[in-house]
């Protein structure tokens, strides 16, 4: 599967946004991107780093946004999954959506660690429940979040359902430089990939100075692309599933011993 991730400056600017990501998308087509992935929040801005807050939407025209997105990925036959904030009755979701090239919502998946800016009163973020599992082209993908990559036990979840592929959207950007931060979300995207032997793929935000990457890494854990730093980019990568070897199965091995105590 030729899968794609596209990093770029969200803003408040609904329209902006959605020039850049029609640019990606064009762009992804030509290469032949059958799955591209956007940023957390890629559609509006996330709050309270790329926008004030999330009353200040306007949920229509974000709507309206999202299903022109939908009729890109229809007249490309391309899936596409981008970052955006749903407001679900008086809720407000962090949320992933998922697009098939039918052009018809798969689903979405709803951010379920929460903190700092997710649960402050410019946000005050809702806690989703899926588990955010998709079958794509004969391959189960998942999708996590942000923070979430801190928790183990969020990708443990993808391992028991035998995902081979998982993205994870970030806002993770500061004023100014964060090598050690920068250092350590890499390593637990690494370890992620490693522990539950499957493919992991991020994307952040180019807002301001990235403090996780974009990047490919394979089952081994190792860094296999990886976008340039603080600049828009779209990151192309061939994903295939790996065949097993003798490492693959003893962590299968020993998984399935900690799995059943």
């Amino acid at each position: 599967m030729r899968i794609g991730v596209f990093q770029f400056g969200a803003s408040d600017d609904l329209g902006k946004n959605y020039a850049r990501m029609t640019d990606a998308i064009e762009q992804a087509a030509r290469e032949e991107v059958q799955l591209l992935v956007f940023q957390e929040c890629a559609a509006c801005g996330y709050p309270s780093v790329e926008r004030t807050d999330v009353e200040g939407i306007d949920f229509g025209e974000l709507w309206d946004y999202a299903e022109k997105i939908a009729a890109l990925a229809r007249r490309h036959d391309m899936y596409i999954a981008f970052g955006t904030i749903i407001k679900r009755e008086e809720c407000f979701f962090n949320s992933i959506q998922l697009i098939g090239p039918n052009g018809k919502i798969l689903g979405a998946y709803d951010k379920r660690a929460l903190w700092g800016w997710d649960t402050d009163m410019l946000s005050n973020f809702s806690r989703g429940r899926s588990q955010g599992i998709f079958s794509i082209d004969g391959c189960k993908v998942g999708f996590r979040i942000c923070f979430e990559v801190r928790f183990p036990e969020y990708f443990r979840e993808l391992y028991k359902e035998d995902v081979q592929l998982c993205f994870v959207s970030f806002c993770d950007v500061n004023e100014k430089g964060d090598p050690d931060r920068l250092a350590l979300l890499k390593a637990h995207l690494q370890t992620r990939a490693v522990e539950n032997i499957m493919t992991v793929v991020s994307v952040n935000s180019t807002s301001k100075f990235q403090t996780a990457p974009t990047a490919v890494i394979n089952h081994n854990g190792v860094v296999v692309a990886e976008a340039p730093a603080n600049e828009e980019h779209l990151l192309v990568y061939e994903y295939a599933a790996p065949k097993s070897d003798f490492g693959i199965e003893g962590r299968r091995v020993n998984n399935a011993v900690l799995l059943s105590e």
